[in-house]
């Protein structure tokens, strides 16, 4: 039996890394961004008998429902879904923050996440699945005037709640909160910290622990923090 994992933010970075990563240890995946052409190379890279693309915009409700039941629909089934994707701000701090960059971010980092959660949850009761959300270290330190760092707070405080409810039939919550990543993210490269490849490793452990153990959260950071 094959199993099934959504990964959004899938076209770069973490959730590329997770993508293969999950592929070599033998899951299937529905890769989910924005960029179709992005998905589809790494579908190919892949293997298209293990990774379907499914371009959407993640705060779309429609289109994130409709990817799912396409994802369900080729594999049969959905085990996990990594709800990974997440964007930061133009401008850091408050008062010399821009009010339409924040709410591009709001609708990525929060509302699709909980979209995410809200269209896979019917088919992860089914098979006692798992959802994983990517926090951060900036959702557990105070960060000068971060709007970014907020939606991570959220991240956090909502994963406990979903815990809660997934727990009554079994199902399990995970939260992957790295520090400082290598990754698009950033506009300059930070190759002296964390790689996404080391973020990809803690999703799969956290996926591939025995059903009776839920891994709560698992925080990495750079050690040159």
């Amino acid at each position: 039996m094959t199993k099934v994992l959504l990964i959004t933010g899938a076209s770069t970075g973490i959730g590329a890394a997770t993508a293969r990563a999950a592929t070599a240890a033998g899951w299937a995946v529905g890769l989910m961004a924005r960029s179709t052409e992005k998905l589809e190379a790494l579908a190919r890279e892949l293997g298209t008998d293990r990774a379907l693309p499914l371009a959407c915009d993640v705060a779309d409700p429609e289109a994130q429902g409709k990817a799912v039941a396409t994802l369900v629909e080729r594999f049969g089934r959905l085990d996990a879904a990594f709800a990974n994707a997440g964007r930061g701000s133009r401008q850091s701090g408050v008062e010399t923050g821009d009010l339409d960059d924040w709410r591009g971010m709001l609708d990525t980092n929060i509302w699709g996440l909980l979209v995410t959660c809200k269209v896979c949850l019917p088919e992860l009761r089914k098979t006692k699945g798992q959802i994983l959300l990517t926090g951060s270290r900036a959702g557990r330190i105070a960060l000068e005037g971060s709007i970014y760092g907020a939606t991570k707070w959220f991240v956090h405080g909502f994963a406990a709640n979903l815990r809660e409810e997934m727990q009554k039939w079994g199902g399990r919550c995970t939260v992957i909160a790295p520090g400082m990543t290598d990754t698009p993210f950033f506009d300059t490269a930070k190759p002296d910290k964390l790689k996404p490849e080391d973020v990809a490793r803690a999703v799969l452990y956290a996926l591939e622990q025995p059903a009776h153990v839920t891994i709560g959260e698992v925080l990495l950071l750079p050690t040159n923090r």
